[in-house]
């Protein structure tokens, strides 16, 4: 513990660079292969809750416009993640409010969802509202509750994966319900 507040301190005292440096981490994140988690939570135990959110919300969707410059820009890329979402959920149809719910879930792969966003989406002003929306969950949660839930015995984690698998699906079947009333 000594160690952190040793790093809370050196943050204190760096003025604006440790908040900067810290959204630039949230920009490299992928690079680094750290997760949306992992990166939340340091920056509730580096900056306390509110602050901390804030910088993670604000860092997350720079990374959101990031992901749809890159895919736009690189093909190739675009492609890789095409083939990724036929891997994972091949021929299936995500509703806005599922890739929020899948934004929470730990591990999940952040570009994916911003990739369902984008072809869900007519323009980029359209896809970067959603995605700040989208973002503000796991920027909120992870930052106040990610030292809990990284905390929690296997069971707890369980638990709590099982209720978001719940939440998922439910919400999936209201917006199946609304698209058959649409029909």
């Amino acid at each position: 513990m000594e160690e952190l507040a040793e790093v809370q301190y050196l943050i204190e005292e760096s003025g604006w660079l440790g908040p900067a440096l810290f959204i630039l981490l949230h920009l490299i994140r992928p690079l680094l292969f750290l997760p949306v988690i992992l990166v939340c939570v340091a920056g509730g135990l580096l900056f306390g809750f509110i602050e901390g959110a804030i910088l993670s919300f604000i860092g997350l969707t720079l990374m959101s416009f990031v992901s749809y410059v890159l895919i736009y820009r690189f093909p190739k890329f675009k492609e890789k993640l095409s083939r990724l979402k036929d891997k994972v959920l091949p021929a299936r149809h995500l509703s806005v409010g599922q890739i929020m719910v899948l934004r929470i879930m730990p591990f999940v792969h952040f570009h994916l969802l911003s990739f369902y966003l984008m072809e869900m989406t007519e323009t980029r002003k359209e896809y970067m509202i959603y995605s700040m929306v989208g973002v503000i969950a796991p920027a909120v949660i992870y930052t106040a509750f990610g030292g809990a839930i990284h905390e929690l015995p296997w069971y707890g984690t369980a638990i709590l994966f099982i209720l978001l698998l719940i939440v998922y699906k439910v919400i999936g079947r209201m917006s199946d319900d609304e698209m058959d009333t649409i029909s």
